[in-house]
């Protein structure tokens, strides 16, 4: 189990850009992986923000911000502030920066996690990272279409998804193993979808 929250995140990465080549500027990279370090070592020494309690409200706002969502949705969003500015280059691809991020985050959750040999933390985390990511990143694609039938839907999705991966951790934390597998289930369907048209628009080409 350890062995796949230390390895999953940087081999999903290599598989995601051999679906999807692009020329990402080496600065891009570079600070992808120094901000995700620097993440990273804060993470081992500062607590918890939210200090779980039980089964309740406590612990799915716990698992929303300090396990699941927030480590994935972070570095979407402040890589497409820095974007903005000087520091990176236009042309990289908000996945790739938010993958690259979390491969050392995720090393430093295997110390962390590790000692507790829990698949919820070792598996399932790593798993609904990559889901958010790669579902998140389709989704923001889909608001730049100026079609309402298209951005209402990708709107609702940028909020159900976080909740639905927040909700499957809590609820197999909390040993309701059918829910947890419904909102997990629910969690990857973005993800498929990219992966599917990815694949076949490289497979047309």
């Amino acid at each position: 189990m350890s062995f796949f929250c230390l390895l999953w995140i940087p081999l999903f990465y290599y598989f995601w850009i051999s679906l999807s080549p692009e020329d990402t500027p080496r600065l891009y990279d570079f600070w992808a992986l120094f901000l995700g370090s620097l993440t990273a070592l804060a993470s081992f020494f500062l607590s918890s923000l939210i200090e779980p309690g039980g089964f309740g409200f406590s612990r799915w706002l716990s698992a929303f911000i300090d396990i699941v969502c927030l480590p994935a949705i972070a570095p979407i969003f402040i890589g497409f502030l820095l974007s903005l500015t000087p520091l990176i280059p236009a042309g990289g691809s908000s996945a790739n920066f938010a993958l690259l991020w979390l491969i050392p985050v995720a090393v430093m959750r295997t110390i962390t996690w590790g000692v507790r040999k829990d698949p919820l933390h070792l598996v399932l985390v790593p798993l609904l990272w990559t889901a958010l990511v790669t579902g998140i990143s389709l989704l923001l694609r889909l608001l730049r279409n100026r079609r309402r039938w298209v951005v209402f839907p990708a709107l609702i999705g940028l909020i159900l998804l976080p909740l639905a991966a927040a909700t499957s951790y809590w609820a197999f934390f909390s040993q309701k193993f059918y829910l947890g597998l419904l909102f997990l289930i629910l969690s990857l369907i973005p993800m498929g979808i990219r992966v599917t048209l990815v694949f076949l628009r490289n497979r047309r080409i």
